[in-house]
């Protein structure tokens, strides 16, 4: 990883994606380049200086002169903060995704006792049936917000599950009225580590376990969830958020997003076969061992990445995968 000097002239440094890599040694003359992605990760809008002494041409000297970073090949790591056309330029406030800790549906079915079990924020994920009995017949009154534990291989076990809620988090608006449909997401992106984890539909779980879109070289598996088909997406229910737990649409979730919302996508995990039926991944890319008085768990610690397509907006996901190894 590098820094490019972007102190003097415009710097242009692009590279092909692993697709583009791809098709480009086909060889065969049909390689084009018909798509592109512009990023600002790099940039801290905070320096705009619209105090400069010297005048407006200086305001924004020091962003455009902020060191780039160089382009990556490897998808995963670039382009975290995409940039986006909106035809609204009077915006005040933009969308954001929101894990929702409030709805019932989203909410812990069981205590679990163990803390050394849960990771801070992670959501965590029984490989097996086993490893699911065991931690469940835990003892202890552990229940906190963001820590649930996911079902197994058997896709029966629908709920608890994640839940992401967009709209416009803000008091300042009116949350009756409807989000503009430019900013409305109707369908999002999934990436999760192929090794690991499947996803599948909440409300489906025999007949819709999601189907990746491509799978990189890396192993990172991206899914495409669109409202309309299946259960992944759906509209939320406009209205003033009540009570202290806000669920001032219980009916449909419960809301955490205080201004005008958008849609809910829902998703659930499934251990992938390897994880189920060996622990090589465990030992070689694993955290370790968890004792938890006579029971023992091995367990890895990754990351989902959910992306709205219209809005790029982005949010990872901590996931502890748990396995029981012994008694």
């Amino acid at each position: 990883m590098a820094f490019l000097d972007n102190s003097g002239d415009i710097i242009l440094d692009a590279v092909l994606t692993d697709a583009g890599r791809k098709r480009l040694a086909r060889g065969d003359g049909t390689f084009k380049v018909s798509k592109y992605a512009f990023g600002d990760d790099e940039i801290d809008y905070n320096s705009y200086n619209a105090g400069h002494l010297s005048g407006s041409a200086y305001f924004d000297l020091e962003i455009l002169q902020t060191p780039v970073l160089e382009a990556f090949t490897n998808n995963r790591s670039s382009l975290k903060y995409r940039l986006t056309s909106l035809t609204n330029n009077n915006l005040l406030y933009l969308p954001i995704l929101k894990i929702n800790e409030v709805g019932t549906t989203a909410a812990p079915t069981t205590a679990i006792t163990p803390t050394s079990l849960l990771s801070t924020d992670s959501f965590l994920v029984s490989t097996d049936k086993d490893t699911y009995d065991t931690i469940t017949a835990l003892d202890g009154t552990l229940a906190l917000k963001g820590k649930y534990i996911i079902g197994h291989q058997t896709l029966q076990l629908a709920t608890p599950h994640i839940m992401i809620d967009q709209g416009l988090d803000t008091i300042e608006l009116d949350a009756s009225q409807n989000m503009s449909a430019e900013l409305t997401e109707r369908q999002y992106m999934i990436e999760v580590d192929n090794r690991l984890v499947t996803i599948y539909d909440v409300a489906n779980p025999d007949t819709t376990t999601g189907s990746p879109s491509f799978i990189d070289d890396d192993q990172i598996a991206t899914y495409f969830v669109s409202q309309g088909v299946g259960s992944w997406v759906e509209g939320l229910t406009p209205g003033d958020l009540t009570g202290t737990d806000n669920t001032a649409d219980p009916a449909n979730g419960g809301n955490v997003i205080s201004g005008p919302r958008g849609t809910r996508l829902q998703l659930s995990l499934q251990s992938s076969e390897f994880l189920r039926g060996s622990i090589y991944l465990f030992d070689t890319i694993g955290g370790g061992t968890i004792t938890v008085g006579s029971d023992s768990f091995k367990y890895i610690d990754t990351t989902i990445k959910i992306s709205g397509v219209s809005t790029g907006y982005a949010l990872d996901i901590p996931i502890r995968l748990v396995k029981w190894v012994s008694t």
